[in-house]
């Protein structure tokens, strides 16, 4: 029975991430810093788990913090298989805007602590000599940046080179770090609210809907697992296809318009790819394309 331990569990993500891996029989342990909503969590999924649930407070800002939880959590279920660091924070923060505050706080919880915990973890591993599995989760920010989401693009772009670079070091002890890195994922979260008008303008994706926390928990499952044992150092993108270009910027000329001034072939017409309706309470966890 692996022990996945699952950081942000609380959340909307956090959530489908742990159910799905309750529903593969693993034993969990739960982390989060809102105690009233990870005991609902926990008691929900120990009433239906195959394995064992437990629920561990944590706040993430502590820079002490990520360590002491791999150690609890291992220490309370045995050694933890797969490490999945779902926390995150998603504040909406001009660049001319933004505090010291502001940005180590961001950076805490999004970088610093994915870091320290894959660092605790790796050490436990090799003490014992086991290997296992890291997932974290990024954004398509970490791709490119938008009005008000420079600094969380920032911190999503650095965990995707410590993903890297992680993954080049632990190899050799057997330890996978990956990450996952999802599109607009509409959640109902307090934590990191987003406006219906904001949910619009990104939702447009080439599948044309926008994705569930089920699509990014079945990913992470999968990349955390067997069947991806030769994969890591990736950023598997689940995203609906958006970061595979620009969809909502019209074409260099109509597809019903004259041909180009060189004479060269018309582009062929077909239909503009639908834009998924926003949800009557958008929100995301901050994982957005």
């Amino acid at each position: 029975m692996r022990h996945v331990l699952v950081t942000g569990a609380a959340g909307g993500i956090g959530q489908a991430i742990a159910e799905e891996f309750a529903a593969d029989g693993a034993a969990l342990t739960l982390a989060d810093r809102d105690r009233t909503a990870l005991d609902r969590v926990a008691e929900r999924l120990g009433a239906s788990a195959n394995g064992p649930v437990g629920a561990l407070t944590v706040d993430l800002t502590d820079p002490q913090a990520p360590e002491d939880l791999v150690q609890r959590a291992w220490k309370a279920r045995g050694p933890v298989d797969v490490l999945v660091n779902a926390a995150g924070v998603y504040p909406s923060l001009d660049m001319a805007d933004v505090s010291a505050a502001d940005w180590d706080r961001l950076f805490a919880v999004n970088l610093r602590a994915p870091v320290l915990a894959t660092a605790a973890f790796a050490r436990l591993a090799v003490e014992h000599g086991r290997g296992g599995a890291v997932v974290h989760i990024s954004s398509g920010s970490a791709l490119r940046a938008r009005p008000g989401g420079g600094p969380y693009a920032s911190s999503k772009a650095a965990l995707e080179m410590a993903t890297r670079a992680a993954a080049l070091e632990l190899g050799v002890h057997g330890i996978r770090v990956n990450a996952v890195s999802p599109g607009f994922v509409p959640v109902d979260s307090a934590c990191n609210p987003v406006s219906e008008q904001y949910a619009a303008a990104i939702g447009a994706n080439p599948l044309g809907r926008a994705g569930t926390p089920r699509d990014i928990a079945r990913a992470v499952r999968w990349i955390a697992g067997p069947d991806a044992s030769w994969i890591t150092g990736e950023i598997l993108r689940v995203d609906g296809g958006s970061s595979t270009g620009a969809l909502h910027l019209p074409r260099i000329w109509p597809p019903d318009g004259p041909r180009p001034a060189d004479g060269g072939p018309q582009a062929p017409t077909h239909a503009p790819a639908p834009v998924p309706a926003p949800p009557a309470q958008a929100a995301t966890e901050g994982h957005s394309a």
